[in-house]
């Protein structure tokens, strides 16, 4: 639950904020307080309160109650998340307690992640992308690297697909879309303008369009016709945190193996094929060796 209000905070009305305050600052509150009750401490209404819920992703304010207790009973099993996450790194941490901050911080980008994506959604864009005449991936900087990893991995199952990490022959990518296209934008923070322009220009053009940020109010998502959140804690390594990295990747990986099912023989043969064909540049095993 801190983990979807904290994603969440930056695009909440100040009333929502409120409400998230409250919250982050004592999350048994729900269990504590009927939905009125939490109303006026928050100063706000009890619709608010509802909206609230659908906005991090819960249905009302019972499953809101049942993420509250969730989160408690995990919080008793393992340190808190201002001991393990919610902090940033100390010089004088020592490699384990680095460590352990950071695994804590991949998984909960991970499981926010996996909370927070519709499953009807990520279908839908997987099956435009199988039926798709090409598919064109935007991403500059660290995003360009996630844009390659899904362009790679979907060429390797038949899809006509390319990426493009330079504004200028982005654009002439844009102007080329049609609605037999799709067109995908990468940005962490969906504030990237290059991505943005271009991923605009091919949705004009009659591309389908999909943003993919840890922002659903980013300008990103603005100009798409759907967008998936990749949560992105925010506290490490700005503005190149890996824990958003391998957020985008599980998105990424998702999109790609529910493509990949739309004509599950195809994609086999493919693989496999690929496979033959870089087979002569791995080093025979030695006796002894396992294949990994």
């Amino acid at each position: 639950m801190r983990s979807r209000i904290q994603a969440s905070l930056p695009q909440m009305s100040e009333a929502m904020a409120k409400i998230g305050t409250l919250l982050l600052q004592d999350p048994s509150l729900p269990l504590e307080l009927s939905i009125t009750e939490l109303a006026e401490t928050a100063g706000t209404s009890p619709a608010t309160v509802t909206r609230f819920c659908r906005l991090i992703g819960f249905a009302g304010y019972v499953p809101l109650r049942v993420g509250a207790a969730a989160e408690l009973g995990r919080s008793s099993a393992h340190a808190t998340w201002d001991a393990d996450i919610g902090r940033a790194f100390d010089p004088n941490d020592s490699p384990a307690d680095v460590m352990r901050t950071l695994v804590n911080a991949h998984t909960v980008a991970l499981q926010s992640t996996a909370e927070q994506i519709d499953s009807a959604l990520v279908e839908q864009v997987a099956e435009a992308i199988a039926r798709s005449a090409h598919v064109d991936i935007y991403g500059i900087g660290g995003s360009a690297a996630m844009a390659a990893e899904l362009q790679a991995r979907l060429y390797r199952i038949g899809i006509n697909a390319h990426v493009w990490s330079e504004v200028h022959v982005g654009l002439t990518s844009g102007a080329l879309q049609s609605e037999t296209t799709v067109a995908i934008g990468i940005s962490n923070t969906g504030r990237t303008e290059e991505t943005i322009e271009m991923l605009s220009l091919a949705k004009s053009t009659g591309a389908f369009a999909v943003a993919v940020t840890s922002s659903p109010e980013s300008p990103l998502a603005a100009v798409a016709d759907v967008h998936i959140t990749s949560y992105a804690p925010g506290e490490y390594l700005q503005p190149d945190d890996l824990s958003a990295k391998h957020a985008q990747l599980f998105v990424l990986d998702l999109l790609y193996l529910l493509v990949a099912q739309r004509d599950f023989a195809r994609t086999t043969t493919m693989l496999a094929a690929s496979a033959a064909a870089v087979s002569p540049h791995r080093r025979a095993l030695q006796k002894g060796q396992n294949a990994s």
